[in-house]
């Protein structure tokens, strides 16, 4: 026997008239958030951060392509990484599709990481994306925007990440490196599937800044990290509308090449 509500089709009508007013409040509430995001003072960004790409070495202004809007992926790869973070994999599945329409609407959408850009390249055939993804090795870049830690920064505590400060990283520590909202995050399985250890595999972590260009200058305006990137999870919003929600019992995702061998 089924473990959930059941009932009539007027009872489900009559639930779900009620659900649709609290699900009209939420996207009245999202369009306010988005005005609010948008009113946020810009930031002018005189530091020169350099990347490589596959079109050569650029700078912050060169990667929005012509567009006047940049939105940055903060994709955890690191130097130490054998592959992607498969928690971005499966964002950057999503966004892979779509970063063409906001090409064309005066918006570019790039992934950046730390790795070498011969490891991104090769990854990036592995999964079949079309992206720019370029890397920030050897800048400041991800430090700056909050998305890559030193070793010493994480053993005394002074790791500031999604606004927040952390205590410092405990032996045997499995605390979620990335939290999730109903999940366990498993750092040890996350960093294995990653070719590196727990510690480093935390050192980098995932994020969203969007940059504005005017005149030659570029302004940051907004960045968002850990859950504010849930809805940028396009399973996740998929599985949200499912009977059984996101139903999660550890970390249940693979890489999209992956589930045939899992």
């Amino acid at each position: 026997m089924t473990k959930y509500l059941t009932g009539t089709r007027h009872d489900w009508l009559e639930a779900r008239l009620d659900l649709i007013e609290a699900e009209k409040e939420l996207t009245r509430r999202a369009d306010d958030l988005a005005r609010r995001r948008q009113e946020l003072p810009w930031v002018r960004l005189d530091k020169s951060y350099r990347f490589a790409t596959e079109d050569g070495e650029a700078s912050l202004a060169d990667l929005f392509r012509g567009r006047s809007q940049l939105l940055v992926y903060h994709f955890m790869f690191g130097p130490d990484y054998e592959a992607g973070c498969p928690s971005c994999s499966a964002i950057a599945d999503g966004f892979n599709g779509f970063a063409v329409h906001l090409a064309n609407h005066d918006v570019m959408l790039t992934a950046v990481s730390r790795a070498p850009l011969e490891k991104l390249a090769a990854y990036k055939q592995r999964m079949g994306w079309t992206f720019p993804w370029a890397s920030s090795f050897g800048s400041d870049f991800n430090a700056d925007f909050n998305v890559w830690f030193t070793p010493e920064q994480q053993m005394e505590g002074s790791i500031e990440y999604n606004y927040r400060r952390e205590p410092p990283l405990q032996p045997n520590d499995t605390r979620p490196a990335v939290p999730t909202r109903t999940t366990p995050d498993v750092p040890a399985s996350a960093a294995a599937m990653s070719g590196t250890d727990s510690a480093t595999y935390a050192r980098e972590r995932p994020g969203l800044s969007a940059f504005a260009l005017e005149e030659g200058v570029v302004y940051h305006t907004y960045s968002t990290y850990a859950r504010g990137l849930d809805g940028l999870w396009g399973a996740y919003q998929w599985l949200d509308r499912t009977p059984k929600g996101r139903n999660e019992h550890g970390y249940w995702w693979r890489r999209h090449d992956e589930y045939r061998a899992a």
